[in-house]
């Protein structure tokens, strides 16, 4: 027989033990919970000393030149007079036009890959090949246009000028190939798989009572995709828009290869451009000083730009999130 004294010692023994590893799993906690906390503040001053850093330096050009910077267009670094309103012009414009293009394709291929339209043997490596596409590096995509796109696209352009240049943004001479258009098809190629896998995945996290209760209550399979799967998944449709609208604002290579590098503004999609990444990439390498200070001032632009648009995208996604509640 088990004496008292023996069972108190064992029960005292289970409570050390008890105590032993709830003190272990509360270090272990404290650890995971400041290292996460560490790189999150280490990501954020990276961030931060990038941006102070890129602003130093273009510090120079925003004492000599100001707010003029923004809305001249003379970049002649023999006088040293440098504006960026056509490059921020044309970032916005094939930024757009991508967004125009990439928007309903990316929901759409969301959509047909988490309903039911086609066996999971053909969706299965559809979603593997949009997955693909993000990591074709852009030079490549940009020698694709130059080589295999231009040419294609070539008479359809000189059609539209043809047949529509009596509307503004169709004008102009004829099109020769790099013009903004080009850059907004590319772009949108590029951001349409990251639209349509991060709305692939809202989908796929919404609970099935939505769609199950829509149908029983007599909607047909487009009624409840449009009524109350969009709707329902708002928010995360709207996180992986302004997601891929940073891309396309940032991207450089591309833009670079295929925008025409053209110091004006046009109102005519068809004809040449510039923006601002293809503005660095193609002048940093024989900047003198001034120049160099202008262009990391354009990369302030740029950075406050996307900034901005982060704020609208996080007040949009923040009401959204508020309306679903």
């Amino acid at each position: 027989m088990t004496s008292g004294t023996d069972r108190e010692f064992a029960s005292s023994g289970k409570s050390l033990d008890i105590y032993k590893r709830a003190s272990t799993a509360r270090v272990l906690d404290l650890g995971f919970w400041g290292l996460t906390l560490s790189l999150a503040i280490g990501g954020a001053a990276v961030l931060v000393w990038i941006i102070l850093q890129t602003a130093i330096a273009g510090w120079p050009a925003m004492q000599l030149f100001g707010l003029r910077f923004l809305v001249t267009s003379s970049w002649n670094p023999v006088t040293n007079t440098y504006g960026v309103l056509p490059q921020i012009y044309g970032t916005l414009v094939t930024t757009i036009i991508a967004l125009i293009v990439a928007v309903p394709v990316g929901i759409g291929t969301a959509v047909f890959l988490t309903e039911d339209f086609v066996p999971k043997f053909i969706r299965t490596p559809i979603a593997f090949a949009i997955e693909l596409i993000v990591a074709i590096p852009s030079v490549v995509l940009g020698i694709w246009g130059i080589f295999v796109l231009i040419p294609a696209l070539r008479p359809f352009f000189r059609f539209l000028n043809s047949s529509l240049g009596w509307l503004p943004f169709l004008g102009g001479g004829a099109p020769r190939g790099n013009n903004l258009l080009l850059v907004g098809l590319v772009l949108a190629l590029m951001i349409t798989p990251v639209i349509a896998s991060l709305t692939r995945s809202t989908f796929e996290v919404l609970p099935s009572e939505l769609r199950q209760g829509s149908l029983a209550l007599g909607a047909t399979r487009w009624e409840t995709i449009l009524r109350v799967m969009i709707p329902a998944g708002l928010s995360g449709i709207i996180s992986s828009i302004m997601l891929a609208m940073g891309r396309a604002m940032g991207e450089t290579m591309v833009a670079a290869m295929l925008v025409g590098n053209a110091n004006r503004i046009n109102a005519s999609i068809l004809q040449p451009g510039s923006t601002i990444t293809a503005l660095i990439a193609s002048q940093f390498g024989e900047a003198g000083r001034t120049q160099v200070a202008a262009l990391m001032y354009a990369g302030v632009v740029l950075m406050i730009l996307s900034l901005v648009v982060n704020i609208i995208a996080e007040l949009i996604i923040r009401r959204y999130q508020n309306i679903e509640r």
